[in-house]
């Protein structure tokens, strides 16, 4: 709904907006040009400068002080009016007071597009469009990057979507703004706001006296500058007549024979308000806003173009759009660590598309029956993350789903995707499809799984799926190849030869990449350590991940890994020698970092696996409590990162290190050093303290009953630590 509404809102009203932008932008200029010529201010009393100006001009009619603090004084020259912008150190003419011919043409133009009030009605429709724009965008920022406490972060994705994400993030608080103060100052001009406090009403009598000395009058004394907006003299022959004086405080009248003040009323919040509006709106005494929501006018065009590409684009690929869940037949939810799994889903939607369903994908966060009145089936496509685990998007769905009551007459098919090399094959898809079993949801399929992302056993479950359906198609998914980086190792530390073990820290160069490559996602992703990288080897189409020991503020790219037997990647990665290159991509895994936050955490890993730890221990410069468990053969051999888990320790971003090695004298495993350590683990973990575990199944499964055992006397399992997010492992 939200996204829907942006798209057509912004695609109606782009032409308007960018014209308006545009102008907006040019006219932002002149209050800076305006700041930076102006006669310097002075800290005198409006008595002050009102005998300063009479001195210099005996005609002057008016005094008047501009949000930036130009003076302007309205006097006769000879017959003729005339004006001047006034120095106020002497009261005499310093400038010409005249607007030039540009700016007025500008102004006019923004306000209402040389179409007088029927101009300023659509330029504040537009105005409203930007504000809705700029609200609905927000809320499609904050989906986009996985909720409010992530919208700061770097954006993922590349080409125009990407821009047209960064470009808004940057401008979105100077459009609200304008486009906010652009409709209040709409609603004032055409009375649609409540009247402010207005002027006094006239005195009936005065004292029928002239020529009072202006430094004799007291509110003009006791009146700064600062606060002027205009002082109206009396005529001099009309002994009727008064000074009127507006300030940022009110407005009143004063007698011109004794200076008496005969009536004043003070502003009200709507006259503040208004004020204010106009000098956020225009730069009138904020320049430096008046820039900034110049240069937030620029992203218009760039916003407008980048919005209607990504549109063309959706309209290109129109056959498999997603329609609205309310409205579609079929549902199809996805949980997917990598995203690959979301490519699977739109070949499905696609085929099914095709065949004249109505197919809804989206997230399996979204799985609500309640909200699916036209729905006829359901499908849910589910990868598991490391040794049965949900991806991070998916977190909490099991006991949701175990909650919600089955729906007669809506039939569930569960495809799990995964790798059978590790023990709980699709595990999270199949205790999805057991809980369905036993909520007694009919079935639309038996549960199936897709090895390794074979396009193989998509097709086979497809035609299954065909077969139920009662119609006629096959699932040709077609794997995008993901875009690729050369990158150059520039240094490498060997281990373990000595012992048939090589073992090797590689350090990559990141690629050089321009502004636009990064603003539109050409460039090589933002990474932290802990996410992953794809390497594809030669001789295969098939990636190998490895976890980062590095992230992208570190300046380089860092993997650890061992040579295994017959290992086509790793051996290729072990032979590199600095300058050659490795062809990689990166792909994220927020579910396996430090939390945020001030809690402990526990750092858990053997061999290889310390590759992440000493990312997470490199980054933490706060000084954070990070305690390192690690596991290795021995020192003399393996002792990865020895020198720097020293120095880190010595300056903070380390609490502890506890070794432990398993082909010395007195071998030991990481799991033995943590029971030896239990009492201080109890500790840290009744304290909010967080596990972070990496390395080969085994030593995880290890680690996993130790911290079970140590955790007991607590009455505090893993799950409960899994479920809040303070347990995560990458295994391998």
């Amino acid at each position: 709904m939200i996204r829907s509404l942006h798209r057509w809102f912004g695609l109606i009203a782009a032409v308007l907006l960018i014209a308006v932008a545009l102008s907006g932008m040019a006219l932002s200029v002149f209050p800076a040009a305006e700041a930076l010529t102006r006669p310097a201010a002075q800290a005198i009393s409006v008595a002050e400068l009102a005998a300063r100006v009479q001195a210099a001009e005996p005609s002057v009619e008016q005094i008047r002080r501009a949000p930036s603090g130009r003076i302007t004084a309205y006097y006769f020259d000879g017959d003729q009016p005339a004006s001047a912008v006034i120095d106020p150190a002497t009261g005499k003419p310093a400038g010409s007071a005249d607007t030039s011919a540009l700016q007025r043409w500008l102004t006019i133009f923004h306000r209402s597009l040389l179409l007088d009030d029927t101009g300023r009605i659509i330029t504040a429709g537009g105005a409203a469009v930007m504000l809705l724009l700029s609200m609905s965008g927000l809320f499609l920022l904050a989906r986009r990057a996985g909720g409010w406490r992530l919208l700061l972060k770097p954006m993922r994705g590349t080409g125009d979507g990407r821009l047209h994400a960064v470009v808004s993030r940057l401008a979105l608080p100077g459009l609200f703004l304008s486009s906010l103060t652009a409709l209040w100052m709409t609603a004032a001009t055409f009375g649609f706001l409540p009247e402010g406090a207005g002027a006094p009403a006239f005195p009936a009598e005065v004292s029928g006296q002239t020529g009072v000395a202006l430094a004799a009058i007291p509110t003009l004394l006791e009146t700064p500058v600062d606060e002027l907006r205009s002082l109206s003299f009396p005529a001099a022959t009309d002994a009727t007549d008064v000074f009127t004086l507006k300030t940022a405080q009110g407005e009143g009248y004063l007698d011109q024979g004794n200076g008496t003040l005969l009536a004043w009323t003070d502003a009200g919040w709507i006259d503040r308000v208004s004020h204010l509006m106009m000098m956020l709106h225009t730069g009138q005494g904020l320049a430096w806003l008046g820039l900034l929501l110049g240069l937030s006018a620029l992203s218009v065009p760039v916003l407008g173009w980048t919005g209607v590409s990504v549109w063309l684009a959706g309209r290109r690929d129109g056959k498999t759009a997603s329609v609205a869940a309310g409205d579609a037949d079929t549902i199809v939810l996805v949980a997917s660590e990598g995203g690959t799994t979301r490519g699977f889903a739109a070949t499905l939607q696609s085929a099914l598309s095709a065949q004249g369903l109505r197919v809804h994908v989206g997230p399996m966060a979204h799985f609500n029956p309640a909200r699916w009145p036209r729905a006829r089936r359901v499908i849910l496509l589910a990868a598991t993350y490391g040794d049965g685990a949900a991806p991070a998007s998916a977190n909490g769905f099991l006991e949701e789903f175990a909650r919600c009551p089955a729906k007669p007459g809506l039939p569930l098919a569960v495809l799990g995707f995964g790798d059978r090399s590790f023990p709980e094959f699709c595990g999270f898809a199949a205790g999805i499809a057991r809980a369905a079993e036993e909520k007694g949801w009919p079935l639309l399929t038996p549960f199936d799984t897709v090895d390794r992302q074979s396009p193989q056993d998509f097709a086979r479950w497809g035609r299954n799926l065909a077969q139920a359906l009662g119609l006629d198609f096959e699932l040709n998914h077609q794997r995008a190849a993901p875009k690729t980086w050369e990158l150059p190792l520039i240094s490498r530390r060997d281990y373990g030869a000595d012992v048939q073990a090589t073992t090797a820290i590689l350090r990559f160069a990141l690629p050089k990449t321009s502004l636009w490559q990064r603003l539109t996602g050409q460039g090589l992703p933002r990474f932290e350590a802990g996410d992953l990288i794809g390497v594809v080897p030669q001789g295969s189409d098939l990636p190998r991940f490895y976890s980062l020991a590095s992230g992208t503020r570190d300046g380089f790219l860092e993997i650890c890994v061992r040579k295994q037997a017959g290992g086509l990647c790793s051996g290729q990665l072990t032979a590199l020698e600095p300058g050659e290159t490795m062809t990689a991509f990166v792909r994220t895994n927020p579910a396996f970092r430090p939390s945020r936050g001030g809690k402990p955490v526990i750092l858990i890993g053997a061999g290889t696996g310390i590759g992440p730890l000493a990312g997470f221990a490199r980054a933490n410069h706060s000084g954070r409590p990070m305690y390192l468990y690690f596991g290795t053969r021995h020192p003399a051999s393996d002792a990865l990162y020895a020198e720097e888990l020293s120095g880190w320790k010595d300056d903070g971003r380390l609490a502890s290190v506890s070794t432990a090695y398993s082909r010395t004298a007195t071998p030991a495993y990481v799991q033995d050093i943590l029971r030896k350590d239990a009492a201080r683990l109890g500790r840290l973990i009744a304290a909010g303290g967080q596990v972070l575990v990496c390395g080969g199944r085994e030593m995880a499964a290890g680690v996993a009953a130790a911290l079970a055992d140590i955790l007991a006397p607590q009455g505090v399992t893993l799950a409960t630590l899994k479920a809040e997010g303070r347990y995560a492992e990458d295994v391998y």
